[in-house]
């Protein structure tokens, strides 16, 4: 196959925008809730709500909250608005990112800051983590040169905060939980492991990224949710996603301190460049004016009303597939989830199977390993194939115990013998070089 080059003559616009949609063919079909992650619907007003936003403000840079105040003000408002939220109090602070994974990398970079000018005897900070923990903790140890330990789970997969307080030395920072965690959606006791950062004089960070517009709304729906925002004394930040159940556009995510002394050790300037001051917020440099914008007009329109009746509508839907999924024989929900994430394994079959018979059926779930087992994420989107999914996926628990052991085929194959190879670096080599042949034009 011949590379791509760039055309000697410009194409139609409206050729382009048909070759545009003909690039989508082969996308998942997130709108009709066929997939569990990735994509956060809320329904077409919503969606349109999003593109007029972010049009309107698509060339607009936030590098610069001088040349364009209203990014700033908007962004100012995004994080008051989550900081409230999330029990902040008015001495809160924080920035607007491009995702969850910068949230956090801004939290971690906080951190080692917090090292150099209050433990400047520390050579290498250390971040104290459950295994649960997101990569993006691991993403930044790598990329700050930071270390990073992890401690096991207690048995209803939360974080266990005696692990943790034997894994805190002198070189520990900060502690890291999660509310929710990602392959379980389970809080993290965070108010224990915030008390013994406070009682060590370190930081704590809540990976609030998936809950963090959920969970508040849960709770006020009757819901039992454990304090896990501000309200716990010990904890200094928390990362949370808007474009996750706040329903933004992508590219918007907050990070929130408990005070903005805490927020400058996040800021980056450099004064000598021959071409001026530079000075940035975030890691980002040029940041899009439209994702903020999006977020701004989404939190508007919806307000706690609108964010109760979607809670309201994903959380029914959750009940419906949890109470599904517990139905048939042989499938365990694993712990007990908080919200709309939840993932089950099985002792009689093997799910990653199942999860390949799912895929024949145009169903897109999520795979997690050590243990094995199957992840769903729900949204409102999925309310109203809730029942579609529990038949389809007790037809293919059927299908997959008529499998003979050791004949799993395509993703089931694949899962299955990663999770058995003994040898991670050859995973990950394997891993990377798999994403590096998608990248690659051949």
């Amino acid at each position: 196959m011949t590379k791509p080059t760039l055309p000697r003559k410009g194409t139609s616009t409206e050729k382009v925008l048909k070759q545009l949609q003909a690039h989508r063919g082969e996308d998942v079909d997130w709108k009709r809730g066929r997939t569990f992650s990735l994509v956060y619907y809320a329904g077409d007003e919503v969606m349109q709500l999003l593109h007029d936003a972010y049009s309107m403000f698509m060339a607009e840079n936030g590098l610069s909250p001088i040349a364009f105040p209203s990014l700033r003000d908007m962004e100012n408002e995004v994080v008051a608005m989550t900081a409230n939220m999330l029990h902040g109090g008015d001495s809160a602070a924080g920035s607007m990112t491009s995702g969850g994974t910068e949230s956090i990398f801004m939290a971690m970079k906080t951190a080692r800051q917090w090292a150099r000018k209050h433990r400047p005897e520390i050579i290498k900070p250390k971040i104290v983590a459950p295994v649960t923990a997101h990569p993006a903790f691991i993403k930044s140890a790598h990329y700050l040169d930071i270390q990073i330990e992890f401690t096991p789970l207690r048995d209803d997969w939360r974080a266990d905060p005696e692990a943790m307080r034997a894994a805190v030395d002198d070189d520990t920072v900060i502690l890291v939980g999660s509310a929710i965690c990602y392959p379980y959606g389970v809080v993290d006791p965070i108010e224990e492991i915030a008390a013994i950062a406070d009682e060590r004089g370190i930081l704590m960070h809540v990976d609030g990224c998936l809950g963090g517009f959920m969970l508040p709304f849960v709770s006020k729906l009757g819901y039992e949710v454990p304090i896990w925002d501000f309200r716990a004394k010990g904890v200094t930040s928390i990362s949370a996603d808007v474009h996750k159940y706040g329903y933004a556009a992508k590219g918007a995510s907050t990070v929130t301190y408990r005070d903005a002394e805490l927020r400058k050790l996040q800021f980056y300037a450099y004064p000598d460049w021959p071409g001026g001051i530079y000075v940035t917020p975030t890691m980002a440099g040029a940041r899009p004016g439209g994702a903020v914008a999006a977020a701004w007009a989404v939190m508007h329109h919806l307000g706690e009303e609108g964010y109760m009746k979607l809670a309201k509508v994903a959380m029914d839907a959750t009940n419906r597939i949890r109470a599904g999924i517990e139905s048939i024989d042989g499938l365990r929900v694993m712990g007990n989830p908080n919200m709309t994430v939840l993932a089950f394994d099985s002792d009689e079959v093997d799910v990653f199977t199942v999860g390949s018979k799912m895929d024949a059926r145009g169903w897109h779930l999520d795979r997690n390993q050590f243990p094995s087992a199957l992840h769903i994420m729900v949204t409102p989107a999925h309310a109203e194939v809730a029942d579609r999914l529990i038949e389809d996926l007790r037809l293919a628990v059927e299908e997959a115990r008529k499998e003979p052991a050791g004949t799993a085929e395509g993703m089931a194959a694949l899962y299955g013998a990663a999770a058995a190879m003994p040898d991670r670096g050859a995973v990950s080599d394997f891993a990377i070089g798999f994403m590096d042949s998608l990248y690659t034009i051949s």
